[in-house]
This record gives C-alpha cells, structure tokens and sequence, in this order.
C-alpha cells in the first residue's frame, strides 16, 4: 500500500514537472530579476551583459546536453544478446 502511494506521488510530480515550459517572455523576465538581483540596475550596459551572459550559459548548457545525448545515442557500442536455451533429456 506504501509503495503504491509513493509511486504514484512520483509520477504525478514527474507529470506537473514536465509542464514548467517557460515563454520567451517568462524567460527575459526571470533573466531580468536575476541581474538585478546581482546589483545591476535596468537599461545599463552592465545589465545588458548580465543578460547575455545568462542566455550564453544557457546555450553552452544545451549544446553540452545535446552533445551528451548524441554520444550515448549514436557512438555506444551496440550489443546484440543471444541466449541459447539447452535443454536436458
């Protein structure tokens, strides 16, 4: 019975997290509350390299995930199983 309320918990957090898909514009205003969070004041150089900084990270993140999963995916070896079954008589 435990098991079965823990697993369904799990799978309905696993189900609401995989619903966070942020707009662009979601996107620039967390990005915005983070630089001045960091002490940068709006419509400043400073500001603008916080931002950019952000969004690079971001990329370099993604481009290292996608990196990751293509060289698991496509450069793995593949290993082919074949189980003989011997029977005794």
């Amino acid at each position: 019975m435990r098991v079965s309320i823990v697993l369904g918990s799990l799978a309905a957090m696993l189900a609401l997290t995989a619903c966070q898909t942020l707009t662009p514009e979601e996107r620039r205003a967390r990005d915005e509350a983070t630089c001045r969070g960091y002490g940068f004041r709006p419509n400043t150089d400073q500001m603008a390299r916080c931002l950019l900084d952000l969004d690079l990270d971001r990329r370099a993140d993604n481009r290292a995930w996608q990196a990751q999963v293509n060289r698991d995916m496509f450069w793995s070896p593949v290993v082919v199983e074949r189980r003989v079954i011997v029977e005794n008589r």
